[in-house]
């Protein structure tokens, strides 16, 4: 492989930026820069880089000999001051040098290529890299050290015994299996697939890790919904008065919730309106919560429901929602049996902040993130539970194969395949269209 170099820290300007060499020629091509006869592995070197007789810059020069690098091969890695100019002056001189410009995720798909980590492995880092909460930086760690990999090899360990298992008895055996081993096989072949569905079913709650949820407060103007916004961000992000349709347009903020990050929007009052300006701000509620995981309808709890109130609770009946009953600290304030028949509500107040914790927790319950909290192994990647979903069909037919009796080919083809499909998510049955693919997804220097 070639000699490549990228910056491995953000762009733009700052103290200081690292700038990273893997290949055949990283070392040469350092020594020749500084203008020394070597460096002293894995110990950091201050010294000048040069390009002919321009000095680029003071810097920290840490060798990294193969094997025992990020990548498998000889890696430099080179600590310069954080101005952009720097950077990319030290970067030319490398290509001049000999090197190449990194692609997204070449540093990773090395270390890959040259067995430091699996394919899960390294997803798991562009994973940390994107973490949004420190659930989801808990769970991309946890990919990262292998517990994912962990987790599946027992699985594919009963997958092998049962095919040498078959393959045997196809191959040297006139009769049928004994009955001792047709209930192994009946067992194991239960017991994988018990795992791998709990597994896949995690990915509700993993995704949302990843990807977040959008989250969107509604209701008639003047029910208390900027005042919830502010209860929920913790700041006084919206402007709250008594006069209804102060909020005209939506406003949205990011908060951590439980471990799951959240873009709360809150939203114009719906009513009838001949006010131009308000009616688009309306059109936008609308919209926004159509595209919204969960809906937050408030609802007045210190006044009667009105019509305008049972239309909301009709139009929301079938997205996924909460109702909120706020204003639960006036004396005028109605329970939820007495407002609402057969519909689930929480009962808060957005002005003394009771309740919130409660409105929490519902909201995580029904965005199905439980396993955010509760600390288990979560699938936080659609392509793991793709193939997850896809290993447990061609089990499931193995099985039903097996319970009939059919012929141990029949029984042993989805076998197979549902142990490639598991090796897969770990790059051991991968091609090398599916890594271009998955690696493009990486930023540059990783």
């Amino acid at each position: 492989m070639n000699t490549v170099v990228a910056l491995s820290t953000p762009r733009g300007r700052g103290a200081l930026a690292v700038i990273r060499l893997s290949g055949p020629e990283a070392m040469a091509i350092a020594q020749r820069m500084a203008r020394v006869g070597a460096f002293e592995p894995r110990r950091a070197t201050l010294t000048t880089l040069r390009a002919g007789d321009e000095v680029l810059d003071q810097v920290l020069v840490t060798c990294f000999p193969a094997p025992h690098s990020l990548t498998g091969e000889d890696v430099v890695e080179i600590s310069c001051h954080g101005s952009p100019a720097i950077v990319r002056r030290i970067i030319d001189a490398t290509l001049e040098s000999g090197a190449a410009l990194a692609g997204p995720g070449e540093f990773t798909l090395r270390a890959l290529s040259n067995g430091k980590i699996n394919l899960a492995q390294a997803e798991a880092i562009r994973d940390l890299i994107a973490a949004q909460t420190d659930a989801a930086v808990k769970q991309a760690a946890r990919q990262l050290n292998g517990e994912l990999s962990k987790t599946l090899d027992p699985f594919k360990e009963k997958l092998v015994h049962v095919i040498v298992l078959l393959e045997s008895a196809l191959e040297f055996v006139e009769d049928d299996l004994p009955a001792p081993q047709v209930n192994q096989v009946e067992e194991t072949l239960n017991s994988v697939i018990t795992g791998v569905d709990r597994l896949s079913q995690s990915y509700g709650a993993g995704r949302l890790l990843q990807d977040g949820a959008k989250i969107v407060i509604t209701g008639r103007p003047n029910v208390g919904k900027s005042s919830l916004f502010n209860g929920l961000v913790k700041s006084e992000r919206a402007i709250v008065t008594e006069v209804p349709g102060t909020t005209r347009d939506t406003l949205s903020e990011s908060i951590d919730l439980g471990g799951v990050p959240v873009v709360l929007t809150d939203t114009a009052g719906l009513r009838e309106t001949s006010d131009n300006v308000e009616s688009l701000g309306i059109e936008r509620t609308h919209r926004a919560m159509g595209d919204a995981d969960l809906v937050l309808l408030v609802l007045d709890g210190s006044n009667e429901l009105g019509p305008e109130d049972e239309e909301l609770l009709k139009q929301t009946a079938d997205i996924r929602r909460l109702v909120v009953m706020n204003k639960s600290d006036l004396p005028s304030f109605q329970p939820v049996a007495r407002c609402v028949e057969d519909v689930e509500a929480i009962n808060v107040s957005a002005r003394t902040g009771d309740g919130l914790s409660a409105l929490h927790s519902a909201i995580l319950n029904r965005l199905n993130s439980a396993g955010a909290e509760n600390g288990s192994l979560l699938i936080t990647n659609a392509r793991h539970y793709d193939l997850l979903c896809s290993a447990k069909r061609e089990l499931e037919l193995a099985r039903a194969c097996f319970s009939h009796r059919h012929s141990e080919e029949l029984v042993l083809d989805p076998l197979h395949n549902a142990l490639k499909l598991l090796g897969q998510i770990t790059g051991e049955t991968t091609t090398e269209d599916i890594l271009s693919e998955i690696f493009a997804t990486f930023c540059i220097g990783k």
